[in-house]
């Protein structure tokens, strides 16, 4: 079906669209000696079933291209539709003349000027069709290039999702490792809260997001396993803003960034120290700092695995330019800074 005759409002604005060329019609056929109202009584009748036969090309354009090959053949089968089309107008208005017993409206004039208009319309909505149905094949081709980025960047989100779950999950079995042979009751606590650790994060499932109240609520989980091994060595300081609680971010995101925090700051710290966390809402974004001390006269590691990396991508996936990423040592403190969006996280049952 046309898409123009789809609702009844299209349908009466397409039809309004034809006034001006009613108008030209009557116009003429006044100046030739007929009154306005038998003009309009003729006229009206005939440009209605006119502007529907002018719908005629959509379902041709649509199946047969306008190229450089086939443009001969569909010049010679437009022509053809055109003046069939013209002498349905002219006919129908010759019938509504005699309808209304004025058959003077319509002089050989006029006639001839109905057939020529009849014709140059029919040619226009022609090309008209075929504007449309390549405007429609251009936001057709957006909208399927704009899907498949989506399910790219979906696919790259969650690959780098489940690269994190390996990753933590090998460097506690090797704390617990190292802890067993040192202490058994320690070690067999340190199994119990991994346990608890890995069931909260499989339990986030195909979430995307999760507000960060439990995003929080998994990284202490993840500092209670160290805590076992560290003991006071190992602190652990919260400032989170209660506006922005039920703001989503992406799963497992400060994961990896307590993890470096342990792993290349407090434990490299013969005291240890305090590992901090804020959050902070400022209008429509969030501040999210991780900091960590860290002894400055260690020779500084370059590699710190895929987790910062690993939150950097994801943020840039997830948010574009909206997002931003900052890690820097000030003097004996590391510090990781993200900045992004506040979007309601869904609401799970």
């Amino acid at each position: 079906m046309h898409p123009l005759l789809a609702t009844p409002r299209r349908i009466l604005l397409y039809l309004l669209a034809w006034t001006p060329i009613f108008a030209l019609l009557v116009f003429v056929s006044h100046a030739g000696g007929a009154p306005f109202l038998d003009a309009m009584g003729v006229f009206a009748p005939a440009l209605c079933v006119f502007a529907f036969i002018c719908l005629s090309p959509y379902q041709i354009v649509r199946v047969r291209p306008l190229r450089l090959s086939t443009a001969p053949g569909l010049l010679v089968t437009f022509t053809a539709a055109a003046v069939a089309g013209s002498l349905a107008l002219v006919g129908t208005a010759v019938v509504m003349s005699y309808v209304i017993s004025r058959p003077a409206v319509l002089v050989s004039g006029t006639v001839g000027v109905l057939f020529g208009i009849g014709v140059l319309l029919y040619m226009l909505s022609t090309g008209l069709h075929y504007a449309m149905v390549a405007a429609e094949a251009s936001r057709e081709a957006e909208r399927r290039t704009a899907e498949a980025r989506t399910l790219a960047r979906e696919a790259q989100l969650q690959s780098l999702k489940v690269q994190l779950n390996p990753h933590f999950l090998f460097n506690s079995l090797h704390s617990i490792s190292a802890l067993a042979t040192l202490d058994g009751a320690r070690a067999r606590d340190m199994c119990i809260r991994l346990a608890d650790f890995l069931r909260a994060s499989l339990g986030l499932g195909d979430r995307e997001t999760i507000p960060i109240r439990e995003e929080l609520a998994l990284a202490r989980r993840y500092l209670d396993v160290e805590q076992v091994r560290f003991g006071e060595r190992l602190l652990v300081d919260a400032d989170i803003d209660p506006d922005c609680e039920n703001c989503g971010v992406p799963a497992l995101l400060l994961q990896p960034l307590v993890e470096n925090a342990v792993k290349h700051g407090v434990a490299g710290l013969l005291e240890g120290g305090a590992i901090r966390l804020t959050a902070q809402r400022d209008g429509a974004r969030v501040t999210i700092t991780v900091e960590n001390p860290f002894d400055p006269d260690n020779e500084p590691r370059r590699d710190l695995g895929l987790g910062l990396p690993n939150v950097r991508r994801r943020l840039q996936l997830r948010y574009g330019a909206d997002a931003t990423f900052e890690a820097v040592a000030d003097a004996s403190v590391y510090r990781v800074v993200l900045r992004l969006p506040c979007t309601p996280s869904p609401i799970e049952y």
